[in-house]
């Protein structure tokens, strides 16, 4: 075979490369007739992947950081020029997504400028567009609810590669299939592990969390369409990463929506990671209130959660003691942060960062409040330090003798957290006891009036009790409730009594609410009358609404306020009778000027009352 045989082959198998198919689309509308050896399209197709390949080389070599470069899916350019800011005229241009580490951001003008250059000096006559993007970028595409942007991301052809484009590429098959099969039912379709936190490889696994909606199953028990649905979720694993062509394993988690939801009450730690770093490829308007709501400390851990937190410590002199030197740092570090995040938690803190928010913190909910000693707070920031100073290989030994003191700084300052934890519950009982007292005493002023706690309690009984418009039953749990705010005061309380009487309170206040309304509800109604009268030979029907010093019809869709000492009328609005309502509801008793029925008779004529 020739020299130029062997050439025309060598260019026949590149232009049936992978490459060449994902070029391929750029060049449709330039394909001519073919020729008995090579297209003048597939011509060009290889001098661009040439180009692109030098272009490769060079980024790689002048930015070793890289993490990924690929070429965006020409299908796909509209997106970013509506989405991402991207000049309308790259419509035809081949657009490179390029992806930098995080703590590279600030150098990406500089980079792209000089990628420009580069491109310029190269003069190819297919024009390229580069973008330059940090992980965190692609992230906060999907946490706006731009998912077509993300997937994109993830369906360009890969040059350049560590991990991160093939992660995201098999995830989005497979949740492409997930949603073809049965959509109706996904709530959340969720990303995190390594991908997320900016460690993936092209070998790492893929951890995914899909939630499934079984709030509306009625033809089969919750616990079979879970594992159906996990059943056929598995089985697309193989046909995504195939279709990818990665190596990374696929690893999904299932949960029914409403197991999923005990877990957050529950506090369960990996469920709070999951919502803290995941992020969502698909949402319904689920995750992403989970999120914030987390970030604001709305979720808040049970008592059984929080024991299961601060069960991190027990036990972690004894295993200091016989494991090596990593192992001591990793179970001391998190036997230190992990309690403390329990009790900021329990103060209604949202879960802090160990590393970076844990400290400051601390020293602000609990230092500055002088709930706990400065050393214990100087204890967590040396731990912190230490395990900064381990990760970054700083240390490279440790002694016994210091092994030894750590471990004692470690027991007292875990007994120190059990105690601060008894002053955290004292301070919530506290508050909830105070919170159920005021609340009561105020319901009961607006009942009675103004009187002191004692005079309150005797009107309840007075009026309420013996006239049997409430129980015995309701009367014992007020005086429970004043007792209750007394031995708080003398440090009687434990938490099951606060418990008690906050659930019972909750019965009293509502029951008492209940009769409140029913007593406005009846003094609005004894001034509430229809009227039937006449008018161009049609029977129509009215309505007056008495109020203390004050009326108003109700004719024809307008209300006229009638003022009966007066005898006068005049036009009013909604606003000025439910302040007039409102006011009524504070009177006793209701009474009707007599003069009000002439002042109708002036306005509707002949009338009559309809009972």
């Amino acid at each position: 075979m020739s020299k130029e045989e062997l050439k025309r082959d060598h260019e026949k198998k590149d232009a049936e490369s992978p490459e060449m198919d994902f070029l391929n689309s750029k060049y449709e509308d330039k394909k001519p007739a073919i020729s008995e050896n090579v297209s003048e399209a597939q011509k060009e197709m290889m001098k661009t992947k040439k180009e692109l390949d030098k272009l490769k080389s060079y980024i790689i070599k002048k930015y070793p950081f890289t993490q990924a470069i690929g070429i965006l899916p020409p299908q796909a350019i509209k997106l970013f020029i509506d989405e991402e800011e991207v000049p309308k005229e790259t419509e035809k241009f081949i657009h490179l997504y390029m992806i930098i580490p995080e703590e590279k951001f600030k150098e990406s003008p500089k980079i792209k400028a000089e990628i420009v250059k580069k491109m310029e000096e190269v003069k190819s006559e297919q024009k390229i567009w580069v973008q330059v993007k940090t992980p965190v970028d692609v992230w906060e595409n999907c946490l706006d609810s731009k998912f077509s942007v993300t997937e994109a991301i993830g369906m360009s052809y890969p040059i350049f590669d560590k991990g991160i484009l093939g992660a995201l590429r098999v995830a989005s098959i497979h949740k492409s299939l997930v949603l073809q099969k049965f959509e109706k039912y996904v709530v959340s379709y969720v990303i995190g592990g390594s991908l997320v936190r900016g460690e993936a490889q092209p070998t790492s696994d893929v951890d995914v969390f899909i939630v499934i909606n079984d709030t509306d199953v009625k033809r089969m028990p919750r616990l079979e369409l879970k594992e159906r649905l996990r059943g056929i979720i598995y089985q697309y694993i193989q046909e995504a990463t195939a279709l990818a062509g990665v190596k990374n394993v696929l690893s999904p988690q299932v949960y029914l929506l409403t197991e999923f939801w005990e877990s957050v009450k529950d506090a369960h730690p990996v469920i709070f990671t999951f919502i803290r770093d995941g992020i969502p490829l698909y949402d319904r308007g689920t995750f992403m209130p989970w999120k914030a709501l987390l970030r604001m400390g709305k979720l808040k851990p049970s008592p059984e959660a929080v024991d299961m937190f601060m069960s991190m410590g027990d036990g972690v002199i004894s295993r200091s003691k016989k494991i090596m030197l990593s192992d001591i740092f990793t179970n001391i570090f998190w036997g230190i942060t992990t309690p403390a995040q329990a009790l900021l938690m329990m103060n209604g803190c949202p879960p802090p960062n160990a590393k970076k928010e844990l400290v400051p913190m601390f020293k602000k909910e609990f230092l500055e409040t002088k709930m706990i000693e400065k050393k214990y707070v100087d204890f967590i920031e040396k731990v912190v330090k230490i395990w900064r100073d381990y990760e970054h290989e700083l240390i490279k030994e440790i002694s016994g003798k210091e092994i030894d003191q750590m471990l004692v700084e470690t027991e007292d300052y875990l007994k120190r957290l059990k105690e601060l934890r008894e002053q955290i519950e004292k301070k919530a009982k506290e508050k909830t006891v105070s919170d159920v007292y005021t609340d009561l005493i105020k319901l009961l002023e607006v009942n009675f009036g103004k009187k002191s706690p004692s005079a309150l309690v005797d009107e309840f009984e007075k009026q309420l009790v013996k006239t049997g418009k409430m129980s015995p039953q309701h009367f014992r749990i007020l005086n429970e409730i004043v007792s209750t705010k007394a031995d708080f005061k003398k440090n009687k309380l434990n938490s099951q009594k606060v418990d008690d009487v906050r659930k019972n309170a909750s019965i009293l206040i509502n029951d008492l609410m209940e009769l409140t309304q029913r007593k406005d509800l009846v003094n609005l109604e004894k001034g509430r009358m229809r009227l039937k009268y006449s008018k161009d030979g049609k029977e129509q029907v009215a309505e007056l609404l008495n109020c203390e010093g004050v009326s108003f019809l109700f004719v024809e869709k307008n209300v006229r306020k009638i003022f009966p000492a007066e005898g006068k009328v005049e036009n009013s609005t909604i606003d000025e009778v439910n302040h007039a309502v409102e006011k009524q509801k504070s009177q006793h008793k209701l009474e009707i000027n007599h003069k009000i029925f002439d002042v109708l008779k002036k306005e509707l004529g002949d009338f009559e009352l309809i009972l």
